[in-house]
């Protein structure tokens, strides 16, 4: 705020940058096109994206998800000197039959899990991917290995054979410390038409179901562990819950 009332320069008080894909494919942030104009092979590519969910990753780098159908995770990289001028993106298209990401949270793995409208959380792992710049990524189609989708509890919409459940799960949170006591990074999606908070552990959905207060519809999650000596009562997932 200090520097934005003595200069007037919003960009420069908020270390802002845009979003610029490494379309030419030389490993550094050039000159670029505008999302309205054509993709030209010798330049760069900026990007219309916006971060909902939001979560910076241990080596450096800053992951979110941008709404839309299908949607995009999102990862900026911000580690090199003077990250507002320096900094290139890559975004990754959400594949069928995922679609409608909503918060997100990242393991000690750097995976990235989202919660989607689908009715799936979606593993994102950028260690599979096996092309990271060049043309082809301004889609963000091209990296399809880097997904595994996982069908959250409970039926699927009615008349619908796709994979997924009517769950509309609102965010995830990664318990990277096992505060709760299923052991470090577990995700743990937001189980809105559950009323519960799920968590993902070898494979299986576990479905921690709050009978109370009824309607339980938790929006955000975090964990704490007050006494590391006490088992399960020194530890502890905490939630907020309301609807709008």
């Amino acid at each position: 705020v200090k520097m934005l009332e003595e200069t007037g320069d919003e960009a420069k008080s908020q270390g802002w940058t845009p979003f610029i894909l490494d379309t030419n494919g030389n490993g550094q942030r050039d000159a670029y096109t505008e999302p309205n104009q054509p993709l030209d092979p010798g330049k760069d590519r900026r990007i219309n994206v916006a971060f909902y969910g939001v979560s910076p990753s241990r080596d450096g780098t800053v992951w979110g998800t941008s709404l839309g159908y299908p949607g995009y995770v999102v990862r900026l990289d911000p580690t090199k000197p003077n990250p507002a001028a320096t900094a290139l993106a890559e975004v990754y298209e959400v594949p069928a039959p995922g679609y409608g990401p909503r918060g997100m949270d990242i393991d000690t793995q750097n995976v990235v899990w989202v919660p989607l409208a689908s009715g799936h959380l979606a593993a994102f792992d950028r260690r599979k991917c096996k092309v990271l710049n060049g043309p082809t990524i301004a889609t963000g189609r091209h990296c399809p290995e880097g997904w595994t989708l996982y069908p959250f509890p409970g039926p699927q919409l009615a008349g619908l054979t796709e994979s997924g459940s009517a769950e509309a799960s609102y965010y995830t949170w990664v318990d990277q410390h096992d505060t709760f006591g299923l052991g470090k990074d577990i995700p743990f999606a937001t189980g809105n038409q559950n009323e519960s908070l799920i968590a993902f552990k070898d494979g299986k959905m576990i479905n921690l179901v709050v009978p109370y207060p009824m309607g339980f519809y938790a929006k955000t999650v975090d964990g704490r562990i007050d006494d590391p000596n006490a088992g399960w009562k020194g530890r502890g997932i905490w939630a907020t819950t309301g609807n709008r």
